[in-house]
């Protein structure tokens, strides 16, 4: 990130704005129903990001005390391979509030599209007692992917970035080999 322009990450971070009140009036609207907390961490496996998402990782990891970000490294090298999130320690995200879209969405009721037909999926730890759910308290993941992959595509072309692979790992996004 060192040398690129300080704005460069803004539509992101705008759409993390978005996606953070969604989150929040769908928690507010569903209530006690909504279990997930501080220290859930059962939804925290090792995902892979867009270029734009390990942009903004990094950027909160440099704007780290140093030590701190060493220790953040330290950590994710040494459980970089496993299935879980390697930014996960003692069922906390150490980067919680530079954390990607996904995280930010999991255990709350969502649907999407696979092999053509719509679905809808929650976590299993969740809506227990409901038996059903309005429309404005699901997040649309197919719209809200569409809207991430132009923020991402946008990134890439203000950043000149012109090979990059689709998605990243969290480790290959932290950790300079």
């Amino acid at each position: 990130m060192t040398g690129m322009h300080p704005h460069i990450l803004d539509n992101y971070r705008q759409l993390l704005n978005r996606i953070d009140a969604l989150c929040s009036a769908i928690q507010a609207s569903l209530g006690d129903q909504i279990t997930c907390s501080e220290g859930c961490s059962s939804c925290c496996t090792s995902i892979t990001l867009f270029p734009v998402e390990a942009a903004a990782l990094r950027s909160a990891l440099e704007q780290m005390p140093e030590q701190d970000a060493e220790t953040i490294l330290d950590h994710v090298d040494r459980q970089r391979d496993g299935e879980r999130c390697p930014l996960l320690s003692n069922h906390r995200c150490l980067l919680y509030n530079a954390r990607p879209i996904i995280c930010r969405t999991h255990g709350l009721p969502i649907i999407y599209t696979e092999d053509n037909l719509r679905k809808s999926d929650c976590c299993p730890l969740n809506l227990n007692e409901a038996e059903s759910v309005s429309g404005a308290s699901v997040i649309d993941l197919d719209k809200l992917n569409q809207l991430l992959v132009a923020v991402n595509s946008l990134y890439l072309s203000q950043a000149e970035i012109v090979e990059t692979a689709d998605r990243i790992s969290i480790a290959e996004a932290l950790i300079k080999r």
